[in-house]
């Protein structure tokens, strides 16, 4: 395995009673890069992040997170990794600082209460909000202090399972201007999402669905790699849009189409003369529709992946 790369895993399985939930995923994410894991809910993005720490062993493949090997030193990485669970995990009978002061001793460190004091000033916690307890604090408050017991140890890896569902959009910002914070110090963070302006925050995205890493790269290379062509069409009036939107969505060639507020999102595989299918359609609709070619999302990738997926394992 290659020492340059925090996690470097390779053909990682795992199944439970007899169905597999991660197919031989390979990952590589470098030293304080910010790595986004995206796909729908039980595509396996949490089994391997278990994989990856320590938390489970995989039944095959290789690999090391942090230079460790992930089946033989799960001890030494679980040490060394920061990981937040989507659901908030921590004691709402405790303060704030209370459950700070459980981690420090959970990790037996040094200098507790200078570490603690720290971190709450640090993610702008606040000395008098340290005193509430848990179970008080609104979502994203939460969330402020599930990251700050994360990072208290001062992990080299940070891995973040879906951490902002349910926040708020501030909240979330907020959120994601302490991780790159932590970048630029070179922490490393692998996190999964469903936000598509969260995927579009990281420096490099992997897609996984039923088990299976479908592709991996920077943002533009995992659009690239969908091979899609997407078409937006503006103007009419609602009922017109709507109306042809029904009419596109019948047609065998076409793969998406999103309605947008006032606007139409058509997307198709890139090979298919798409700009032609949609103009003979708006030809027996009506003649003041405008249509122009976009750059296809990350959600109709997206979508794309899901749906391509979906109909494998149908």
């Amino acid at each position: 395995m290659d020492k340059d790369y925090v996690i470097d895993v390779r053909d990682i399985t795992k199944s439970f009673k007899g169905k597999t939930v991660v197919n031989r995923v390979s990952l590589r994410v470098q030293r304080g890069e910010i790595f986004g894991f995206l796909g729908p809910n039980g595509s396996g993005k949490t089994t391997t992040i278990r994989m990856i720490c320590g938390l489970l062993t995989a039944d095959s493949g290789e690999g090391t997170c942090l230079g460790l090997d992930i089946r033989k030193d799960s001890e030494q990485i679980k040490n060394k990794v920061g990981y937040m669970t989507q659901k908030f995990s921590l004691y709402g009978d405790l303060t704030v600082r209370e459950n700070l002061e459980f981690v420090a001793r959970l990790y037996s460190m040094k200098s507790q209460k200078e570490k603690i004091d720290r971190a709450i000033d640090r993610l702008k916690i606040g000395r008098q909000r340290a005193e509430q307890l848990a179970r008080n604090l609104s979502g994203g408050w939460k969330q402020r202090l599930a990251l700050a017991c994360a990072v208290l140890h001062e992990p080299e890896l940070l891995l973040l399972d879906e951490p902002t569902a349910g926040v708020d959009p501030k909240a979330r910002r907020e959120f994601w201007e302490q991780i790159f914070e932590l970048s630029h110090e070179g922490v490393t963070t692998l996190v999964s999402t469903h936000y598509m302006d969260e995927a579009e925050r990281c420096h490099h995205l992997a897609y996984l669905a039923y088990g299976n890493l479908l592709t991996a790269g920077t943002h533009s290379e995992v659009i690239d790699s969908a091979k899609l062509q997407t078409w937006e069409i503006s103007g009419g009036t609602i009922q017109s849009l709507n109306y042809l939107a029904a009419i596109l969505k019948n047609l065998p060639e076409i793969e998406q189409v999103s309605a947008f507020g006032a606007k139409l999102h058509v997307s198709s595989k890139i090979g298919v003369n798409l700009e032609s299918l949609i103009q003979n359609q708006i030809s027996q609709v009506r003649k003041d529709f405008l249509l122009r070619q976009i750059a296809p999302s990350l959600e109709d990738v997206f979508i794309h992946y899901m749906q391509s997926q979906k109909d494998n394992f149908a």
